[in-house]
């Protein structure tokens, strides 16, 4: 049974896809959470937050720029890029617990990116929690 974390490891990927230009991936969500399983409850939550990001990319996308240090928005990784976007409108749109979201972004950060992925992504998360 998928939990929450798949469901945002799942957005993720969809939020990757979407930036390597697939910018109809929209239309095959549905296909997409189903190949991974993710169902139900898991599929109404993984849709919501993709949708939110969607919906919220341009303010979504300012907080995150705002906030690199000495790194140009362009010149992030993908992964890291998407891992930013939904924990980023979780922080600013979502209920959850900053602290929550920033741990579940940084998990699904060492799974997807690299070794330094991790400590940067608390970083940008922390200051844009901070500044909320």
């Amino acid at each position: 049974m998928a939990t929450r974390h798949h469901a945002r490891m799942a957005v993720v990927s969809l939020l990757y896809a979407y930036d390597l230009g697939n910018g109809n991936i929209a239309e095959h969500t549905s296909e997409i959470l189903e190949e991974k399983k993710i169902r139900n409850k898991q599929k109404d939550f993984a849709l919501s937050l993709y949708d939110g990001v969607m919906q919220n990319l341009p303010k979504i996308d300012e907080s995150i720029i705002k906030h690199l240090k000495d790194w140009d928005f362009e010149r992030l990784g993908s992964i890291e890029r998407a891992t930013l976007r939904l924990a980023g409108y979780e922080i600013l749109f979502g209920d959850l617990d900053s602290a929550v979201v920033i741990n579940e972004a940084v998990e699904i950060t060492k799974a997807f990116g690299t070794e330094q992925s991790p400590k940067f992504i608390n970083g940008v998360l922390d200051a844009i929690s901070k500044d909320k």
